[in-house]
């Protein structure tokens, strides 16, 4: 069964992702990470608030967001943009398909991962969550992406607990990446953080939430990146993890 996201969930999505001002403050931040002429890859583009924000700074930009009905509103918004590739896939650890399983209400949170779904159950702040349709859709790799499209100089990770196996498809060091993490499963961004430092000298640091200011006065090793999530309180939720060869990107 599959059950597209309703337009008041999409609706709700681009308010939010496209509100009056955050443009500029979203452009401010990514200026770190890209410039003219380089490769984003918005990998769960969502609404495409990244992609856009990579295309205002003059970068390409690679969107791949696999539920059906949100590809075909970055078809609307960046279909006619020849420096926008769009893919229809998951991006796991190696090419075939997966099943993809659809929150109508919030398309936000769809995922690829049953382990984020149980644990979302035991959680009550997720308890509302239901998870009511499903899709198998082919899986590609990061490492295939750029293969196809060119080496990103940085990686936007959003996959809803699924970042783990994102992240072990990918076999070269790019310049910059980052990858959601939740509270509900902090092992997930734990392998996560593993698996960069094992591509090379990153050094990390992170945003709590939606916010676009890093949490850190300086960045840090893998080990005192996970230290800080460990110690994080549940009831801080969610935010992004920042990774860069080129320490002075995290400040």
């Amino acid at each position: 069964m599959s059950l597209a996201p309703n337009a008041a969930a999409i609706g709700r999505s681009l308010r939010t992702y496209y509100a009056p001002g955050r443009a500029a403050a979203l452009d401010g931040f990514l200026r770190r990470f890209l410039g003219q002429g380089e490769l984003g890859f918005d990998i769960g583009a969502h609404v495409g608030d990244r992609t856009a924000g990579f295309r205002r700074l003059g970068a390409r930009a690679v969107a791949v967001e696999p539920q059906p009905r949100l590809q075909r509103l970055l078809r609307r918004l960046f279909g006619r943009d020849p420096a926008v590739a769009l893919v229809r896939a998951l991006v796991g650890g190696e090419q075939g398909e997966a099943r993809l399983h659809l929150n109508s209400a919030n398309p936000t949170v769809a995922t690829a991962s049953e382990a984020f779904m149980a644990a979302a159950q035991h959680a009550p702040s997720w308890r509302e969550q239901h998870w009511d349709g499903a899709v198998t859709l082919p899986v590609t790799t990061l490492d295939s992406l750029a293969e196809a499209h060119g080496a990103p100089d940085f990686i936007k990770i959003d996959v809803e607990g699924f970042e783990a196996q994102a992240l072990s498809g990918l076999s070269c060091p790019v310049r910059s990446l980052s990858f959601e993490f939740t509270t509900l499963q902090r092992a997930v961004a734990l392998d996560a953080l593993r698996m960069i430092a094992a591509l090379g000298p990153y050094r990390f640091n992170a945003c709590l939430g939606e916010e676009m200011r890093f949490v850190l006065d300086r960045p840090v090793h893998a080990g005192a990146m996970a230290r800080w999530l460990e110690a994080l309180p549940t009831a801080a939720n969610s935010g992004d993890i920042y990774a860069s060869l080129e320490q002075a990107r995290l400040r």
